[in-house]
Protein backbone atom coordinates (compact mmCIF):
# COMPACT_ATOMS: atom_id res chain seq x y z
CA UNK A 1 0.00 0.00 0.00
CA UNK A 2 1.62 3.40 -1.00
CA UNK A 3 1.96 5.95 1.94
CA UNK A 4 -1.34 8.28 0.12
CA UNK A 5 -2.92 4.96 0.55
CA UNK A 6 -2.35 4.66 4.15
CA UNK A 7 -3.03 8.70 5.04
CA UNK A 8 -6.25 8.17 3.42
CA UNK A 9 -7.24 5.44 5.63
CA UNK A 10 -6.27 7.16 8.62
CA UNK A 11 -8.38 10.11 7.61
CA UNK A 12 -11.07 7.99 7.48
CA UNK A 13 -10.97 6.55 10.74
CA UNK A 14 -10.34 10.25 12.22
CA UNK A 15 -13.67 10.95 10.54
CA UNK A 16 -15.60 8.13 11.85
CA UNK A 17 -13.90 8.56 15.31
CA UNK A 18 -15.00 12.26 15.32
CA UNK A 19 -18.68 11.20 14.45
CA UNK A 20 -19.04 8.92 16.79
CA UNK A 21 -18.36 11.58 19.45
CA UNK A 22 -14.90 10.75 20.34
CA UNK A 23 -13.69 14.67 20.00
CA UNK A 24 -10.14 14.46 21.51
CA UNK A 25 -8.85 12.35 18.62
CA UNK A 26 -6.50 13.88 16.10
CA UNK A 27 -4.12 12.92 13.03
CA UNK A 28 -0.40 14.77 12.84
CA UNK A 29 0.05 16.71 10.13
CA UNK A 30 2.63 14.59 7.49
CA UNK A 31 5.78 16.31 5.99
CA UNK A 32 4.45 16.37 2.52
CA UNK A 33 1.97 19.32 2.97
CA UNK A 34 -0.21 18.76 0.47
CA UNK A 35 -3.96 18.61 0.33
CA UNK A 36 -4.63 15.45 2.69
CA UNK A 37 -2.42 17.46 4.92
CA UNK A 38 -4.88 20.28 4.67
CA UNK A 39 -7.57 18.22 5.20
CA UNK A 40 -6.20 17.03 8.14
CA UNK A 41 -5.87 20.23 9.29
CA UNK A 42 -9.15 21.33 9.33
CA UNK A 43 -10.26 18.20 10.90
CA UNK A 44 -8.38 19.07 13.89
CA UNK A 45 -9.07 22.57 13.88
CA UNK A 46 -12.85 21.61 13.62
CA UNK A 47 -12.39 18.79 16.56
CA UNK A 48 -11.00 21.57 18.71
CA UNK A 49 -13.78 23.89 17.91
CA UNK A 50 -16.37 20.97 19.02
CA UNK A 51 -14.60 19.74 21.61
CA UNK A 52 -14.85 23.27 23.36
CA UNK A 53 -18.42 23.49 22.38
CA UNK A 54 -19.15 20.45 23.74
CA UNK A 55 -17.52 21.51 26.91
CA UNK A 56 -18.97 24.69 27.27
CA UNK A 57 -22.45 22.83 26.60
CA UNK A 58 -21.43 20.41 29.07
CA UNK A 59 -21.16 23.05 31.86
CA UNK A 60 -24.23 25.08 30.66
CA UNK A 61 -26.06 21.85 31.36
CA UNK A 62 -24.63 21.41 34.89
CA UNK A 63 -25.10 24.63 35.86
CA UNK A 64 -29.00 24.76 34.41
CA UNK A 65 -29.38 21.19 36.20
CA UNK A 66 -27.91 22.75 39.18
CA UNK A 67 -30.46 25.88 39.22
CA UNK A 68 -33.71 23.21 38.34
CA UNK A 69 -32.31 21.56 41.44
CA UNK A 70 -31.86 24.35 43.99
CA UNK A 71 -35.58 25.75 42.37
CA UNK A 72 -36.79 22.75 42.85
CA UNK A 73 -35.96 21.96 46.30
CA UNK A 74 -36.51 25.86 47.42
CA UNK A 75 -40.39 24.94 45.63
CA UNK A 76 -40.51 22.22 48.07
CA UNK A 77 -39.38 24.09 50.82
CA UNK A 78 -42.44 26.92 49.83
CA UNK A 79 -45.00 23.87 49.72
CA UNK A 80 -43.80 22.02 52.75
CA UNK A 81 -42.19 24.25 55.59
CA UNK A 82 -43.46 27.58 57.35
CA UNK A 83 -41.40 30.45 56.28
CA UNK A 84 -41.29 31.95 59.47
CA UNK A 85 -39.76 29.49 61.44
CA UNK A 86 -38.37 26.94 58.98
CA UNK A 87 -40.85 24.13 60.75
CA UNK A 88 -43.33 21.94 58.84
CA UNK A 89 -46.61 23.24 57.39
CA UNK A 90 -49.85 21.48 57.06
CA UNK A 91 -49.25 19.96 54.41
CA UNK A 92 -45.81 17.82 55.71
CA UNK A 93 -47.65 17.12 58.81
CA UNK A 94 -50.24 15.35 57.27
CA UNK A 95 -47.80 13.29 54.99
CA UNK A 96 -46.10 12.70 58.35
CA UNK A 97 -48.72 11.89 59.90
CA UNK A 98 -50.13 9.32 56.75
CA UNK A 99 -46.89 7.88 56.78
CA UNK A 100 -47.01 7.22 60.45
CA UNK A 101 -50.56 5.52 60.59
CA UNK A 102 -49.29 3.27 57.12
CA UNK A 103 -46.57 2.67 59.50
CA UNK A 104 -49.21 1.63 62.44
CA UNK A 105 -50.92 -0.77 59.73
CA UNK A 106 -47.87 -2.33 59.15
CA UNK A 107 -47.44 -3.53 63.11
CA UNK A 108 -46.23 -0.44 64.73
CA UNK A 109 -47.75 1.50 67.16
CA UNK A 110 -49.94 4.48 66.00
CA UNK A 111 -48.41 7.54 66.58
CA UNK A 112 -50.01 10.65 68.95
CA UNK A 113 -51.16 14.38 67.65
CA UNK A 114 -50.26 17.19 70.19
CA UNK A 115 -51.39 20.63 69.23
CA UNK A 116 -50.65 23.62 71.51
CA UNK A 117 -51.60 26.89 71.46
CA UNK A 118 -49.61 29.73 73.29
CA UNK A 119 -51.41 31.54 76.09
CA UNK A 120 -50.34 35.51 76.18
CA UNK A 121 -49.42 35.64 72.52
CA UNK A 122 -51.65 38.39 72.08
CA UNK A 123 -50.64 40.23 74.63
CA UNK A 124 -46.59 39.96 73.12
CA UNK A 125 -48.20 41.52 69.77
CA UNK A 126 -50.08 44.29 71.14
CA UNK A 127 -47.90 45.31 73.83
CA UNK A 128 -44.73 44.88 71.14
CA UNK A 129 -45.10 44.82 67.79
CA UNK A 130 -45.81 42.17 65.58
CA UNK A 131 -41.94 42.29 64.71
CA UNK A 132 -41.32 41.13 68.40
CA UNK A 133 -43.94 38.56 68.13
CA UNK A 134 -42.52 36.98 65.31
CA UNK A 135 -39.25 36.71 66.88
CA UNK A 136 -41.17 34.92 69.94
CA UNK A 137 -42.76 32.68 67.50
CA UNK A 138 -38.97 31.65 65.69
CA UNK A 139 -37.83 31.30 69.86
CA UNK A 140 -40.68 28.97 70.29
CA UNK A 141 -39.99 27.12 67.24
CA UNK A 142 -36.69 26.32 68.22
CA UNK A 143 -37.49 25.17 71.71
CA UNK A 144 -40.13 22.82 70.55
CA UNK A 145 -37.25 21.01 68.36
CA UNK A 146 -35.40 20.95 71.57
CA UNK A 147 -38.11 19.38 73.15
CA UNK A 148 -39.16 16.45 71.38
CA UNK A 149 -37.60 13.24 70.13
CA UNK A 150 -35.55 13.26 66.77
CA UNK A 151 -37.82 10.73 65.09
CA UNK A 152 -41.08 13.57 66.33
CA UNK A 153 -42.12 16.40 63.87
CA UNK A 154 -42.64 20.04 64.90
CA UNK A 155 -45.04 21.95 62.60
CA UNK A 156 -46.57 25.11 63.02
CA UNK A 157 -50.14 25.21 61.68
CA UNK A 158 -50.40 29.12 61.54
CA UNK A 159 -50.55 32.15 64.24
CA UNK A 160 -49.67 31.16 67.11
CA UNK A 161 -50.26 27.32 67.07
CA UNK A 162 -48.22 24.63 66.75
CA UNK A 163 -48.19 20.71 66.21
CA UNK A 164 -46.15 17.41 67.34
CA UNK A 165 -46.57 14.13 65.93
CA UNK A 166 -44.93 11.68 68.54
CA UNK A 167 -44.55 8.32 66.92
CA UNK A 168 -44.74 5.13 68.63
CA UNK A 169 -47.48 6.83 70.72
CA UNK A 170 -47.44 5.39 73.86
CA UNK A 171 -48.83 7.24 76.61
CA UNK A 172 -46.25 7.86 78.99
CA UNK A 173 -44.15 8.96 76.40
CA UNK A 174 -46.40 11.40 74.59
CA UNK A 175 -47.34 12.85 78.30
CA UNK A 176 -43.78 13.29 78.81
CA UNK A 177 -43.26 15.57 75.58
CA UNK A 178 -46.36 17.44 77.00
CA UNK A 179 -45.10 18.11 80.18
CA UNK A 180 -41.20 19.05 78.65
CA UNK A 181 -43.48 21.64 76.42
CA UNK A 182 -45.57 23.55 79.35
CA UNK A 183 -42.36 23.50 81.85
CA UNK A 184 -39.74 24.71 79.26
CA UNK A 185 -42.81 27.98 78.19
CA UNK A 186 -43.13 28.25 82.13
CA UNK A 187 -40.20 30.82 82.11
CA UNK A 188 -39.82 33.55 80.31
CA UNK A 189 -38.95 32.95 76.40
CA UNK A 190 -36.47 36.13 75.25
CA UNK A 191 -37.22 37.49 71.74
CA UNK A 192 -36.55 41.82 70.49
CA UNK A 193 -35.00 42.36 73.96
CA UNK A 194 -38.29 41.43 75.99
CA UNK A 195 -38.35 38.91 78.15
CA UNK A 196 -41.74 36.99 77.23
CA UNK A 197 -43.98 35.08 79.54
CA UNK A 198 -45.73 32.75 77.75
CA UNK A 199 -47.46 29.52 78.37
CA UNK A 200 -49.09 26.82 76.33
CA UNK A 201 -52.89 24.86 76.24
CA UNK A 202 -52.16 21.24 74.97
CA UNK A 203 -54.44 18.94 72.91
CA UNK A 204 -53.84 14.98 72.48
CA UNK A 205 -55.47 12.63 70.70
CA UNK A 206 -53.90 8.94 70.37
CA UNK A 207 -54.05 7.61 66.80
CA UNK A 208 -56.23 4.38 66.61
CA UNK A 209 -55.97 2.56 63.15
CA UNK A 210 -57.74 3.90 60.28
CA UNK A 211 -58.09 7.33 61.22
CA UNK A 212 -57.07 10.22 59.14
CA UNK A 213 -54.27 12.72 59.77
CA UNK A 214 -57.63 15.49 59.30
CA UNK A 215 -59.42 13.72 62.11
CA UNK A 216 -56.84 13.41 64.23
CA UNK A 217 -55.44 17.11 63.76
CA UNK A 218 -59.52 17.82 64.17
CA UNK A 219 -59.77 15.64 67.55
CA UNK A 220 -56.35 17.27 68.90
CA UNK A 221 -57.50 20.93 68.23
CA UNK A 222 -60.59 19.80 69.84
CA UNK A 223 -58.72 18.91 72.99
CA UNK A 224 -56.58 22.02 72.67
CA UNK A 225 -59.32 24.25 72.89
CA UNK A 226 -61.31 22.31 76.02
CA UNK A 227 -57.82 23.08 77.72
CA UNK A 228 -58.00 26.80 77.08
CA UNK A 229 -61.24 26.89 78.22
CA UNK A 230 -61.12 25.03 81.59
CA UNK A 231 -57.58 25.32 82.57
CA UNK A 232 -55.10 27.45 80.17
CA UNK A 233 -51.68 26.40 80.34
CA UNK A 234 -52.60 22.94 81.02
CA UNK A 235 -52.68 19.08 78.71
CA UNK A 236 -56.03 18.27 77.52
CA UNK A 237 -56.31 14.40 76.32
CA UNK A 238 -59.10 14.20 73.87
CA UNK A 239 -62.37 12.61 74.19
CA UNK A 240 -64.87 11.72 71.85
CA UNK A 241 -67.45 13.86 74.06
CA UNK A 242 -65.29 17.08 73.26
CA UNK A 243 -65.99 16.25 69.49
CA UNK A 244 -69.60 16.42 70.47
CA UNK A 245 -69.31 19.63 72.62
CA UNK A 246 -67.33 21.02 69.97
CA UNK A 247 -70.45 20.78 67.42
CA UNK A 248 -73.17 21.98 70.30
CA UNK A 249 -70.75 25.05 70.37
CA UNK A 250 -70.76 25.58 66.84
CA UNK A 251 -74.60 25.37 66.87
CA UNK A 252 -75.61 27.28 69.40
CA UNK A 253 -73.21 30.14 67.69
CA UNK A 254 -75.26 30.15 64.39
CA UNK A 255 -78.41 29.83 67.15
CA UNK A 256 -77.28 32.96 68.49
CA UNK A 257 -75.90 34.80 65.43
CA UNK A 258 -79.95 34.24 64.10
CA UNK A 259 -80.77 35.68 67.90
CA UNK A 260 -78.66 38.88 67.18
CA UNK A 261 -80.04 39.94 64.06
CA UNK A 262 -83.86 38.90 65.26
CA UNK A 263 -83.27 40.58 68.37
CA UNK A 264 -84.45 37.79 70.12
CA UNK A 265 -82.12 38.41 73.24
CA UNK A 266 -83.44 40.37 76.27
CA UNK A 267 -81.32 42.92 79.15
CA UNK A 268 -82.07 42.50 82.52
CA UNK A 269 -80.35 44.74 85.14
CA UNK A 270 -79.28 43.76 88.78
CA UNK A 271 -79.52 46.81 91.73
CA UNK A 272 -76.18 48.22 92.85
CA UNK A 273 -76.77 49.41 96.45
CA UNK A 274 -75.19 52.25 98.49
CA UNK A 275 -74.10 50.53 101.71
CA UNK A 276 -74.08 53.55 103.77
CA UNK A 277 -77.80 54.42 103.21
CA UNK A 278 -79.02 51.25 101.54
CA UNK A 279 -79.98 53.29 98.74
CA UNK A 280 -80.17 52.40 95.21
CA UNK A 281 -76.98 53.99 92.99
CA UNK A 282 -77.90 52.02 89.46
CA UNK A 283 -77.63 48.67 87.89
CA UNK A 284 -75.80 46.38 85.95
CA UNK A 285 -77.06 45.54 82.37
CA UNK A 286 -76.86 42.09 81.85
CA UNK A 287 -77.77 39.74 78.40
CA UNK A 288 -80.53 37.12 78.92
CA UNK A 289 -81.01 34.61 76.16
CA UNK A 290 -84.37 32.27 76.35
CA UNK A 291 -83.29 29.93 73.40
CA UNK A 292 -86.58 28.68 71.54
CA UNK A 293 -85.51 25.09 71.77
CA UNK A 294 -83.59 25.08 74.92
CA UNK A 295 -84.94 27.94 77.24
CA UNK A 296 -83.07 30.05 79.28
CA UNK A 297 -79.49 29.67 78.99
CA UNK A 298 -77.02 30.94 81.11
CA UNK A 299 -74.60 33.58 80.79
CA UNK A 300 -71.86 32.12 80.56
CA UNK A 301 -72.71 29.61 78.30
CA UNK A 302 -73.59 31.84 75.41
CA UNK A 303 -71.46 34.47 76.38
CA UNK A 304 -68.33 31.66 76.03
CA UNK A 305 -69.36 30.96 72.78
CA UNK A 306 -69.68 34.51 71.74
CA UNK A 307 -66.35 35.32 72.55
CA UNK A 308 -64.74 32.22 70.69
CA UNK A 309 -66.87 32.93 67.75
CA UNK A 310 -66.00 36.34 67.45
CA UNK A 311 -69.57 37.32 67.82
CA UNK A 312 -68.50 38.95 71.54
CA UNK A 313 -68.06 42.59 70.12
CA UNK A 314 -71.75 42.44 68.03
CA UNK A 315 -72.84 41.23 71.72
CA UNK A 316 -71.42 43.81 73.40
CA UNK A 317 -73.17 46.41 71.02
CA UNK A 318 -76.25 45.32 71.46
CA UNK A 319 -76.52 45.34 74.88
CA UNK A 320 -74.64 48.87 75.35
CA UNK A 321 -77.17 50.49 72.72
CA UNK A 322 -80.44 48.42 74.17
CA UNK A 323 -79.27 49.54 77.99
CA UNK A 324 -78.54 53.07 76.97
CA UNK A 325 -81.55 53.38 75.34
CA UNK A 326 -83.65 51.86 78.70
CA UNK A 327 -81.57 54.74 80.63
CA UNK A 328 -82.90 57.49 78.56
CA UNK A 329 -86.66 56.34 78.95
CA UNK A 330 -85.68 55.94 82.58
CA UNK A 331 -84.59 59.64 82.92
CA UNK A 332 -87.27 60.96 80.78
CA UNK A 333 -90.34 58.75 82.75
CA UNK A 334 -88.60 57.92 86.52
CA UNK A 335 -85.25 59.39 87.43
CA UNK A 336 -85.13 62.45 85.99
CA UNK A 337 -82.12 63.70 87.39
CA UNK A 338 -81.21 61.56 89.96
CA UNK A 339 -78.24 60.37 89.96
CA UNK A 340 -78.00 56.39 88.27
CA UNK A 341 -75.19 54.58 87.29
CA UNK A 342 -75.72 52.16 84.50
CA UNK A 343 -72.78 49.62 84.12
CA UNK A 344 -72.02 47.61 81.37
CA UNK A 345 -69.78 44.54 80.73
CA UNK A 346 -67.48 44.58 77.71
CA UNK A 347 -64.67 42.10 76.72
CA UNK A 348 -61.38 42.80 76.12
CA UNK A 349 -61.57 42.55 72.23
CA UNK A 350 -63.95 45.08 73.03
CA UNK A 351 -61.74 47.67 74.35
CA UNK A 352 -58.95 46.48 72.01
CA UNK A 353 -60.83 47.57 69.15
CA UNK A 354 -59.57 50.65 67.06
CA UNK A 355 -63.07 52.64 67.25
CA UNK A 356 -64.53 51.56 70.33
CA UNK A 357 -64.35 54.95 72.42
CA UNK A 358 -66.00 56.76 69.12
CA UNK A 359 -68.50 53.51 69.32
CA UNK A 360 -69.88 54.58 72.56
CA UNK A 361 -70.24 58.57 72.40
CA UNK A 362 -71.89 57.74 69.25
CA UNK A 363 -74.48 55.54 71.27
CA UNK A 364 -74.52 57.99 74.11
CA UNK A 365 -75.39 61.29 71.81
CA UNK A 366 -77.82 58.73 69.63
CA UNK A 367 -79.97 58.13 72.95
CA UNK A 368 -79.13 61.61 74.80
CA UNK A 369 -77.71 60.02 78.20
CA UNK A 370 -74.69 61.64 79.93
CA UNK A 371 -71.60 60.13 79.54
CA UNK A 372 -70.96 60.50 83.64
CA UNK A 373 -74.00 57.92 83.68
CA UNK A 374 -72.32 55.33 81.92
CA UNK A 375 -69.35 52.60 83.53
CA UNK A 376 -68.03 50.28 81.60
CA UNK A 377 -66.80 46.96 82.80
CA UNK A 378 -63.81 44.54 81.81
CA UNK A 379 -63.22 41.47 83.68
CA UNK A 380 -59.52 41.56 85.16
CA UNK A 381 -58.89 38.25 84.33
CA UNK A 382 -59.32 38.65 80.50
CA UNK A 383 -56.80 41.54 81.00
CA UNK A 384 -53.43 40.66 79.48
CA UNK A 385 -50.81 43.11 80.17
CA UNK A 386 -50.13 46.66 79.53
CA UNK A 387 -52.10 46.36 76.31
CA UNK A 388 -51.59 49.96 74.17
CA UNK A 389 -55.04 49.86 72.65
CA UNK A 390 -56.73 49.02 75.87
CA UNK A 391 -55.10 51.53 77.58
CA UNK A 392 -55.96 54.10 75.07
CA UNK A 393 -59.65 53.36 74.92
CA UNK A 394 -59.59 54.12 78.89
CA UNK A 395 -58.11 56.88 78.94
CA UNK A 396 -60.11 58.00 76.03
CA UNK A 397 -63.12 57.47 77.80
CA UNK A 398 -62.40 58.30 80.82
CA UNK A 399 -61.41 61.91 79.73
CA UNK A 400 -64.57 61.78 77.90
CA UNK A 401 -66.60 61.23 81.26
CA UNK A 402 -67.20 57.63 80.90
CA UNK A 403 -66.62 55.53 84.15
CA UNK A 404 -64.34 52.33 83.53
CA UNK A 405 -64.29 49.84 86.53
CA UNK A 406 -62.30 46.00 87.09
CA UNK A 407 -64.70 43.42 87.23
CA UNK A 408 -64.40 40.37 89.52
CA UNK A 409 -61.01 42.01 90.99
CA UNK A 410 -59.06 39.85 93.15
CA UNK A 411 -59.05 36.82 90.86
CA UNK A 412 -55.94 37.88 88.75
CA UNK A 413 -53.00 40.55 89.23
CA UNK A 414 -52.66 42.14 85.86
CA UNK A 415 -54.98 44.81 86.94
CA UNK A 416 -52.54 46.91 89.25
CA UNK A 417 -51.26 47.99 86.14
CA UNK A 418 -54.68 50.10 85.23
CA UNK A 419 -55.20 51.04 88.40
CA UNK A 420 -51.52 52.30 89.28
CA UNK A 421 -52.52 54.49 86.16
CA UNK A 422 -55.49 55.63 87.32
CA UNK A 423 -57.50 54.55 84.10
CA UNK A 424 -60.41 52.96 86.17
CA UNK A 425 -63.00 54.59 88.49
CA UNK A 426 -64.37 51.47 90.04
CA UNK A 427 -63.27 48.47 91.65
CA UNK A 428 -65.92 45.78 91.44
CA UNK A 429 -64.59 42.81 94.12
CA UNK A 430 -65.26 39.30 93.06
CA UNK A 431 -67.70 37.48 94.85
CA UNK A 432 -65.54 34.67 95.83
CA UNK A 433 -63.70 37.23 98.12
CA UNK A 434 -67.19 38.24 99.52
CA UNK A 435 -68.16 34.57 100.55
CA UNK A 436 -67.85 33.96 104.42
CA UNK A 437 -66.32 37.82 105.05
CA UNK A 438 -68.36 38.01 108.08
CA UNK A 439 -67.08 34.30 109.28
CA UNK A 440 -63.79 33.50 108.08
CA UNK A 441 -60.58 35.30 109.54
CA UNK A 442 -58.85 35.00 106.38
CA UNK A 443 -61.62 36.30 103.92
CA UNK A 444 -62.15 39.23 106.64
CA UNK A 445 -58.60 40.44 105.81
CA UNK A 446 -58.23 40.27 102.17
CA UNK A 447 -61.13 41.98 101.93
CA UNK A 448 -59.62 44.69 104.08
CA UNK A 449 -56.74 44.39 101.72
CA UNK A 450 -58.27 45.09 98.82
CA UNK A 451 -60.24 47.92 100.56
CA UNK A 452 -57.29 49.83 101.18
CA UNK A 453 -55.24 49.52 98.07
CA UNK A 454 -59.03 50.57 96.43
CA UNK A 455 -59.14 53.46 99.08
CA UNK A 456 -55.37 54.05 98.80
CA UNK A 457 -55.58 55.04 94.49
CA UNK A 458 -59.06 57.01 95.53
CA UNK A 459 -61.58 54.51 94.08
CA UNK A 460 -65.00 53.10 94.89
CA UNK A 461 -65.59 49.76 95.25
CA UNK A 462 -68.66 47.46 94.87
CA UNK A 463 -68.61 44.24 96.27
CA UNK A 464 -70.45 41.33 93.92
CA UNK A 465 -72.64 38.70 95.46
CA UNK A 466 -73.58 39.75 98.37
CA UNK A 467 -76.31 37.13 99.62
CA UNK A 468 -76.75 38.43 103.65
CA UNK A 469 -76.91 41.48 105.91
CA UNK A 470 -73.78 39.80 108.25
CA UNK A 471 -71.88 40.36 104.86
CA UNK A 472 -73.06 44.14 104.22
CA UNK A 473 -72.71 44.97 107.46
CA UNK A 474 -68.85 43.64 107.54
CA UNK A 475 -68.41 45.37 103.98
CA UNK A 476 -69.67 48.91 105.16
CA UNK A 477 -66.90 48.52 107.81
CA UNK A 478 -64.64 48.02 105.86
CA UNK A 479 -64.80 50.96 104.11
CA UNK A 480 -66.77 49.77 100.93
CA UNK A 481 -69.02 51.91 99.21
CA UNK A 482 -71.58 49.51 97.44
CA UNK A 483 -72.94 46.06 97.14
CA UNK A 484 -74.44 43.86 94.47
CA UNK A 485 -75.87 40.53 95.33
CA UNK A 486 -79.46 39.03 95.94
CA UNK A 487 -79.87 40.60 99.09
CA UNK A 488 -81.17 43.31 97.21
CA UNK A 489 -82.43 41.07 94.14
CA UNK A 490 -82.15 39.12 91.29
CA UNK A 491 -81.06 40.77 88.36
CA UNK A 492 -84.75 42.44 86.67
CA UNK A 493 -86.75 42.83 83.70
CA UNK A 494 -87.02 45.93 82.31
CA UNK A 495 -90.54 46.56 83.41
CA UNK A 496 -89.65 45.29 87.11
CA UNK A 497 -86.90 47.03 86.89
CA UNK A 498 -89.20 50.27 86.00
CA UNK A 499 -91.15 49.71 89.09
CA UNK A 500 -88.53 49.21 91.34
CA UNK A 501 -86.98 52.50 90.57
CA UNK A 502 -90.64 53.97 90.90
CA UNK A 503 -90.90 52.71 94.14
CA UNK A 504 -87.23 53.76 95.30
CA UNK A 505 -88.28 57.76 93.84
CA UNK A 506 -91.80 57.63 95.50
CA UNK A 507 -90.77 56.60 99.00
Amino acid sequence: MSGDDARLDQLVELVVELASGRLDRRMEVSAAADRIDAVVMGLNMMAEELQALNGDLEARVTERTDQLRTAQQQLERVALYDPLTGLANRSLLADRIERAMAHAEHGAAPPAVLVLDLDGFKAVNDSFGHSVGDLLLVEVADLLRRVVHETDTVARLGGDEFALVVLDGEVERVLEVADRVIAALQQPVPAGGHACWVGASIGVCFATRGQSSETLLRDADTAMYAAKASAPGTVQIYEPAMHAAALARVRLAEDLREALAANQLKVHYQPIIELAGRNLAGAEALARWHHPERGPLPPEEFVAVAEATGLVTTLDTWVLDTAVAQLARWRETTLGDRPFGLHVNISPIGFRAPRFADTVAACLARHGVAARDLLLEVTETQMMGEDAQTLQSMEVLRSAGVGVAIDDFGTGCSSLTYVRRLFVDLIKIDRSLVTGVDRDPHQHRVAAAILAVVDAFGLAAVAEGVETEEQAAVLTALGCRYGQGWLWGKPLSPADMTRRLRATVHR
